[in-house]
């Protein structure tokens, strides 16, 4: 299993400090593979979501660290969505 999945895992389920989630968002990076976060936590994992986030490790990496706000990347083009914009939206609340 990939490291970088494992620590983010670690650090979304941090995050979230144990509290539930409504709704599923999936967490898609680059060339390591996929987290979903849901009413059950954090687990590293490929099922359908109602969100789909997808970008590289390194986008991922500095929005879980708070150096990159999720919107911009968003915004910017760094980070890819599919599926629920508003799921999506509270998802950035938790992380930022």
């Amino acid at each position: 299993m990939s490291e970088i999945l494992n620590q983010a895992r670690d650090v979304l389920t941090q995050k979230l400090g144990g509290g539930v989630f409504e709704g599923s968002a999936k967490f898609s990076i680059t060339d390591e593979g996929s987290l979903i976060v849901d009413s059950e936590g954090v687990r590293i994992s490929d099922q359908p979501a109602d969100v789909t986030l997808s970008a590289t490790a390194e986008v991922f990496e500095d929005i879980l660290a708070g150096r990159q706000n999720p919107t911009s990347a968003f915004m910017s083009g760094k980070l890819s969505l599919e599926g629920d914009m508003g799921l999506a939206m509270r998802l950035a609340g938790v992380l930022s």
